[in-house]
């Protein structure tokens, strides 16, 4: 008898309109089943949900995803059909995400990172790691640190395809397809899951030898307001305020000088040249420091802390890759800033 039952249901699947057609039939209390079944979400029409929601329109999402725009599009329409839910409001000029695809799309994305962690759990199985590893880093710490780095993770798992974001704008792990970001700072109480790469890590206030030879050393903090002080912009916020962990208590000077850039590398560069003073990371200046492009003129404990993390979304995204690569970063990390020991200075 049970035979009979699954012959008539593999000759369900097999029959050209529905799933199970025949099998629910002929057992009503199979119903629920087949129309769950007839909303069953293919995960390729979630991926090019996803890919057209960070690029904003089904050609540009067909372009990255090498399929025809139609394509695109008759995929998101099933999967509307599927969730009954309108994901997109368009026009004739735009579209953008409805309310109900905001709320989808983290879920959506979610669903990608959990087919690729299990192909991930397979692929630690066969010795290796392999798939995509998508970052974003700050502009300095990305280009002269983090690149050669990476360079070496990827030579030891070149299974892994690297794509690489570098932004002085803070990324926003759960509208773009991030598997962490590294951020500077002291992070607020949120549901991130953040990975520390170098607690210890401070501010360092620098300049040329040149400028100090110039226009002589600030040797305490009120003197910054008589030197030109270069300034970045952080995720569209001036860095303008410094602030140092003097004994005697917190102190914030206002500074103030004739070059700002939204690109921290900039910044340092234009210090290297004699342009003014720095501060910012001190993983960022060691290199410099050690070379003797830039002077530290104040001591680190007196500067502002500025511990670097690796960051998931959530815990869901702490995939082998990200998990390996931390560790990879954090014993780097603390190497480069083992390298350099702070000189002596003059009081802030």
């Amino acid at each position: 008898m049970s035979g009979t039952r699954e012959a008539a249901g593999l000759q369900g699947i097999r029959g050209g309109h529905g799933i199970f057609r025949g099998y629910g039939d002929k057992h009503p209390s199979h119903q629920n089943n087949f129309r769950i079944l007839m909303k069953i979400i293919r995960l390729d029409d979630v991926q090019i949900f996803v890919h057209t929601a960070d690029a904003g329109s089904f050609s540009e999402a067909a372009r990255q995803l090498n399929i025809a725009p139609g394509h695109a599009s008759a995929s998101v329409q099933r999967l509307e059909k599927a969730l009954d839910a309108r994901l997109f409001t368009r026009s004739t000029r735009s579209m953008q995400l409805s309310e109900a695809g905001e709320r989808y799309l983290p879920h959506a994305r979610a669903m990608l990172g959990a087919r690729e962690q299990g192909e991930q759990a397979l692929a630690d199985g066969r010795g290796g790691l392999s798939g995509p590893l998508r970052l974003s880093a700050p502009s300095d710490f990305g280009r002269n640190l983090l690149l050669p780095w990476l360079d070496a993770f990827q030579h030891q798992h070149p299974g892994l395809s690297l794509h690489l974001k570098m932004s002085d704008r803070a990324a926003d792990l759960i509208r773009q397809p991030l598997d962490a970001v590294l951020r500077y700072g002291t992070l607020p109480d949120s549901s991130l899951l953040a990975m520390p790469l170098a607690n210890g890590n401070r501010r360092a206030l620098c300049a040329a030898p040149a400028y100090l030879q110039r226009h002589g050393t600030p040797a305490r903090v009120d003197d910054l307001r008589r030197h030109n002080c270069l300034r970045y912009v952080w995720s569209e916020q001036l860095h303008e305020r410094w602030r140092f962990t003097l004994p005697g208590g917190d102190r914030t000077v206002a500074v103030s000088g004739n070059r700002v850039s939204d690109d921290a590398d900039a910044v340092r560069r234009w210090a290297i040249a004699g342009e003014g003073l720095v501060y910012k990371s001190r993983l960022d200046l060691v290199d410099d420091l050690k070379a003797g492009r830039l002077v530290e003129l104040f001591p680190p404990e007196h500067c502002e802390p500025a511990p670097l993390h690796l960051i998931c979304a959530h815990r869901a995204q702490l995939t082998p890759a990200v998990s390996r690569l931390h560790a990879f970063l954090r014993e780097r990390c603390t190497a480069l800033l083992a390298s350099h020991a702070p000189g002596d200075h003059r009081s802030a």
